[in-house]
């Protein structure tokens, strides 16, 4: 065993470490430019030392990205590793050109964490076949979650919620708590609550407690996740890609099993859309069945409460709760057949959403739901809908935070920046236009769809990945806000069931779960989740 500086007489990598085990000749070389190339952010030089072809794996506590080109892109939207030193290199031959690296890592912010590499030699080069990072564990991290505690609300009575903690989506009073809106400005004037909203204290009084507060995008405004104050949170399932918004802390700390519920907000898809991209249960309820006092608003004339779980009967559980007295009465009235009783609700599918879709897409809606009998549904034209509901979605939303904005420049940043700079070019007369348009959609929908179920993806693909460019993130969220756009406009309740995944075409990349959608009358929450469930 040989122990002493990593590469005698070459610029040492960061930390000075001690080899332990021979080493191929040219391997510890290979070894220190890397940990050099990882330091300086030399994209191309680490290309250049990782294997090139579909085969070459890097694995992270978010999970495992296979192929080279892959794992480049990875590293290119990351903009640069967390620092650290090394303190111990272990290396194991295991074959005549093949060996494995296992060094412990010393990251600036403190602890101790491991990289293990696989090496192997072609012809006079040493290249990374396979890796894996593992960081120090975190108390918490702070791209899901903005404050935690054990927990940080306590129950405030017993029932069916009894032992579930919830991630709060950081819009939501929170007694003693600021409210941060995923923007910093807001949470530095932001005073603290003196009372929970009315959601959070329904789902305490049943029996749950406050995880914590999790992170949303800027003031709500956005389907991606991503928020570039606090990082966006990991999809707990698709490594590298977005978690979906704006209840995306909130989602991934379900996913991640950190929380047994998200409480979030579904304007136009900020439930039904992270529950797609991380295979989750999620449910948007009847507008105006849950009380919004102590929420921040974004587009009150669509904004509504939601839930996220792993488990449907934990998701019907808290819906119960969280309608109140306004479930029961919904329930009662008889308009959507529960699971197991006749005769049963009629499914429906809209034909002209459906052949918009991606081929992935409609072919894995088409496999999961082949097994059902549906009818056909014409409903209005996608691009009117939508075109009516972002027009009016952007004149609320500078009406709710215009002033604000303006007040506080350089506040919101990024696209969502944008998209407040798009609606407060918004005239009146362009919102009365689109309010008119809207009752008569609403009118067409609720005519077409009368008490049927209709079924659609929850979005337009599974995950992008957080290096897709700015035209395929805006072209996948068009895509998605013609779906979920239909439950806005007609304040039904919907739910996201975690039944199917989109396959791998053309590349790793559109790979990953889509949530199945029901949509469902106004009022039949509860029994939506069930009848979801029995799919």
């Amino acid at each position: 065993m040989s122990d002493g500086p990593l590469v005698p007489g070459d610029p040492l990598v960061p930390g000075d470490p001690v080899v332990h085990g021979d080493a191929p000749a040219g391997l510890l070389a290979a070894f220190g430019a890397y940990e050099r190339a990882l330091t300086d952010d030399d994209l191309a030089a680490m290309d250049a030392l990782f294997a090139p072809g579909p085969g070459t794996l890097r694995g992270d506590p978010a999970g495992l990205l296979v192929g080279h080109g892959t794992i480049h892109d990875f590293r290119a939207a990351r903009r640069g590793a967390p620092r650290r030193v090394l303190l111990d290199v272990h290396v194991r031959q295991v074959a005549p050109d093949a060996a494995l690296v296992v060094a412990v890592t010393a990251p600036e912010r403190g602890g101790r964490g491991l990289q293990t590499q696989l090496w192997r030699r072609a012809g006079v080069r040493w290249q990374v076949e396979a890796a894996h990072v593992a960081p120090p564990p975190a108390a918490f991290d702070p791209r899901v979650w903005r404050v935690v505690g054990d927990p940080l609300v306590p129950a405030t009575g017993s029932g069916a919620l009894d032992g579930a903690g919830v991630a709060v989506k950081d819009l939501f009073a929170v007694e003693g708590h600021r409210v941060g809106a995923g923007v910093p400005a807001h949470l530095e004037g932001s005073r603290p609550a003196t009372r929970s909203a009315s959601a959070v204290r329904r789902l305490t009084d049943a029996g749950a407690t406050v995880r914590g507060i999790a992170r949303t995008d800027q003031l709500a405004y956005s389907i991606a996740g991503a928020n570039p104050h606090h990082g966006t949170p990991p999809n707990a399932v698709v490594p590298g890609g977005l978690p979906g918004g704006s209840t995306s802390g909130s989602a991934t700390a379900v996913a991640l099993g950190e929380a047994e519920l998200g409480l979030g907000t579904d304007t136009a898809g900020s439930i039904r859309v992270p529950a797609s991209y991380q295979g989750l249960w999620g449910l948007r309820t009847t507008h105006g069945a849950v009380p919004t006092d102590g929420l921040v608003p974004l587009a009150p004339d669509f904004d509504t409460v939601g839930l996220l779980a792993r488990d449907p009967g934990l998701l019907a559980r808290a819906a119960a709760a969280l309608l109140g007295d306004a479930g029961e009465r919904y329930l009662g009235d008889g308009r959507v057949a529960r699971p197991g009783s006749a005769p049963g609700p009629t499914l429906a599918v809209a034909p002209a959403l459906l052949d918009a879709l991606a081929p992935a897409v409609r072919a894995a809606f088409d496999d999961g739901t082949r097994h059902l009998e549906v009818v056909r549904v014409e409903l209005p034209v996608a691009d009117a809908m939508l075109a009516a509901f972002r027009t009016h979605q952007a004149w609320q939303a500078w009406e709710q935070h215009g002033a604000w904005i303006e007040a506080h420049p350089g506040a919101v940043v990024g696209d969502v920046a944008e998209r407040f700079r798009a609606a407060s070019r918004v005239s009146a007369a362009e919102d009365r236009a689109a309010r008119r348009a809207l009752a008569g959609l609403r009118a067409r929908l609720d005519d077409a769809l009368g008490d049927a179920l209709l079924l659609l993806p929850s979005a337009a693909s599974a995950a992008p990945r957080a290096w897709h460019d700015a035209a395929r993130l805006d072209e996948a969220r068009a895509a998605t806000l013609r779906l979920t756009c239909v439950a806005g406009i007609t304040g039904r309740p919907a739910v996201s069931a975690p039944l199917l995944r989109v396959a791998t075409v053309p590349d790793a990349a559109t790979d990953g779960p889509l949530g199945l959608c029901l949509v469902g009358p106004q009022g039949s929450d509860v029994a939506l989740v069930e009848a979801a469930a029995t799919l």
